[in-house]
């Protein structure tokens, strides 16, 4: 375990705000990463994406690095513009 996984499980045991909202925050930066390498695997970059999105680069950087407040139909369009299908799991 890296200090700094060290440093972040002592604090998430003293401190319950922390927990919570690193979980949180955790999740949703993961989100963004997964956005972010479905993109770069499709061989585009944010203006490329942007410009089949027929947004704005600032846009496409948004959802990849705020994702947390992303509508359902821009994800679905987001996914239909790399050459993938949106798909929602409860597990």
């Amino acid at each position: 375990m890296s200090d700094l996984q060290k440093y972040i499980a002592k604090r998430k045991e003293s401190d319950i705000d922390f927990a919570d909202n690193y979980d949180k925050g955790y999740q949703v930066f993961k989100f963004g990463v997964l956005l972010k390498e479905a993109r770069i695997n499709a061989g585009l970059t944010q203006l490329d994406l942007a410009d089949k999105l027929h947004t704005q680069k600032s846009a496409i950087s948004r959802i990849e690095n705020h994702s947390e407040d992303v509508k359902l139909s821009t994800l679905e369009k987001f996914a239909s513009a790399l050459g993938k299908k949106l798909e929602i799991r409860l597990v």
